[in-house]
């Protein structure tokens, strides 16, 4: 006796497809939840880490502030030292970032830089009063017996900083509460400033987060599982109403089949016809394929012009975040007002030069002029002279203030833009202890070579010209888009006749930019 009939065969298919929808979907929802609730715990370990480390940099950054306004106010000529001191501690004992973190800033007067019981005196404390001008000693241990002091003193004797953990007293409470600390030492004055935030207010930030997401996370499953029933009762009533045709299907099979072979005779009798059509066709699909490759040359203008404003634009809000904040300390005089609006306008017009040099990159004539090749590099330096100075990485500068190139001066400019911040990105990337980038020019026959040089480790992919390639890059997606080294390459190459290569050095990278004094033609 056969199972399956033409009678019953449209009942068969149903319980069969049934079966398996309902099969797949319980697997699929199960593993959804499971992965899901799975991803959610590595989201959240991965959230804390990156939590803790933007507190470290939160923490440094305030630091790096409150030198810049030591290093400031120590150019004041009508103040001697000691008031200069008297004053900024006047200062410090008022400047709290973040009151419902009870973050507040510290600082030791350093009388022994190796330690012992009487290291340092505590002269800012917002938070005991009762320590203030009082000798500190290393040898004094926390709640959990840990000598931090002794710690910090270690790392700022080996690295000038320290990030150090230990138990303290919260503001305004009694409570003894873990405390993470950023202390930095600053030799002008021998003062080591340091300013921290408390664990528990670390962790509570992170459970709030945590239970954000968890809400997040169980309403998305609880809708996609609904969704997934709401898919297979769609499936069952859409698999009954098929299996319904089923049987029509079958008595109509024949006809249909002999329908196909009258269809196939008569293309065989009008293949030319429709051969001619296909051809038609295609040369349709060509002349969109050259509309949709000019919006592709569009998009790339527009995603360099975003990839080379990146930088300006943090100059920029670098510049205004450090007017508003002088201005609100009553700090910014008519002379840093100017400097600062002067530097701003650079960068603008810096940016505003760039979006026309992309816009003549894609316009078939563009004008060469003759500069100075340290008169660019100079201007690049105006560009990206605070953000090296902030990561301490030290600029090398030989060339002769003669040499001269006709060429396009803003795309020569913009070569080595990419290549400084390329080569600023690895080693902060790759946390070189002292970084350097050097720059180096000479002329050599018809040619003028300019060397980029860093000691940031080197090119490790292979082959090394890879990078030049577009949308080739070696950084996270929200740092980096592969296309500067790449229209780097074109510009010399192409525009300038020229040659961009790249190889190791012993430390690291070395980029030469060859190119021909006066244009080939």
């Amino acid at each position: 006796m056969r199972l399956i009939t033409e009678k019953n065969i449209s009942k068969i298919i149903i319980y069969v497809f049934i079966i398996i929808m309902t099969s797949m979907t319980f697997f699929i929802s199960y593993f959804y939840v499971k992965n899901t609730y799975d991803d959610f715990d590595l989201q959240m370990e991965k959230f804390v880490e990156e939590y803790y480390e933007n507190q470290k940099k939160f923490l440094k950054k305030e630091i790096d502030t409150v030198i810049d306004i030591l290093r400031y106010n120590s150019t004041k000529n009508d103040l001697t030292e000691d008031e200069l001191k008297k004053d900024m501690v006047r200062l410090l004992n008022n400047i709290t970032f973040q009151e419902s973190k009870s973050n507040y800033v510290f600082v030791y007067d350093i009388q022994n830089i190796s330690g012992g019981d009487d290291f340092a005196r505590l002269i800012v404390n917002p938070n005991r009063p009762d320590l203030l001008g009082q000798l500190i000693s290393t040898n004094y241990t926390d709640a959990n017996g840990k000598k931090f002091r002794e710690m910090f003193l270690t790392d700022i004797r080996k690295n000038g900083e320290s990030y150090t953990q230990y138990a303290y007293k919260k503001l305004h409470s009694q409570t003894i509460q873990q405390k993470l600390s950023y202390f930095k030492h600053y030799p002008a004055w021998n003062w080591v400033i340091a300013s921290g935030v408390y664990i528990d207010d670390i962790e509570n930030a992170i459970e709030k987060r945590k239970k954000a997401l968890k809400k997040r996370v169980k309403t998305q499953v609880i809708q996609n599982i609904l969704l997934f029933v709401l898919f297979l009762s769609i499936a069952i009533v859409i698999s009954i109403l098929v299996s319904q045709k089923i049987d029509e299907v079958l008595r109509n099979y024949q006809d249909r089949v002999k329908a196909k072979s009258r269809q196939l005779q008569e293309l065989n009798n009008s293949l030319e016809q429709r051969v001619y059509e296909e051809i038609e066709k295609n040369r349709e699909k060509e002349q969109l394929l050259v509309q949709k490759s000019r919006f592709i040359a569009l998009g790339e203008m527009i995603s360099n012009i975003a990839h080379q404003w990146r930088q300006p634009l943090s100059e920029l809000s670098s510049v205004l975040m450090s007017m508003k904040f002088k201005h609100n300390i009553g700090q910014l005089d008519d002379e840093t007002m100017n400097k600062k609006a002067k530097e701003a306008e650079q960068v603008i017009d810096f940016m505003s030069h760039t979006i026309d040099d992309f816009r003549n990159f894609f316009m078939p004539k563009k004008d060469r002029q003759e500069f100075y090749v340290y008169k660019s590099v100079e201007s690049v330096m105006t560009i990206v002279s605070s953000a090296l100075s902030n990561n301490n990485i030290e600029i090398e500068i030989d060339i002769d203030k003669q040499l001269k190139l006709n060429t396009f001066k803003n795309e020569y400019e913009q070569v080595i833009l990419n290549i400084i911040s390329n080569a600023k990105d690895v080693m902060i990337s790759n946390k070189i202890e002292k970084p350097k980038i050097s720059i180096e020019c000479k002329k050599v026959g018809a040619l003028i070579e300019l060397f980029i040089e860093d000691n940031g480790g080197g090119i490790t992919v292979k082959p090394r010209n890879k990078i030049f390639e577009p949308y080739f890059t070696t950084k996270e997606d929200s740092d980096g888009t592969g296309i500067g080294l790449y229209m780097s390459k074109t510009i010399v190459d192409k525009n300038m006749h020229g040659k961009l290569r790249v190889r190791n050095t012993k430390v690291g990278a070395r980029f030469e930019i060859i190119v021909p004094i006066k244009p080939p033609f």
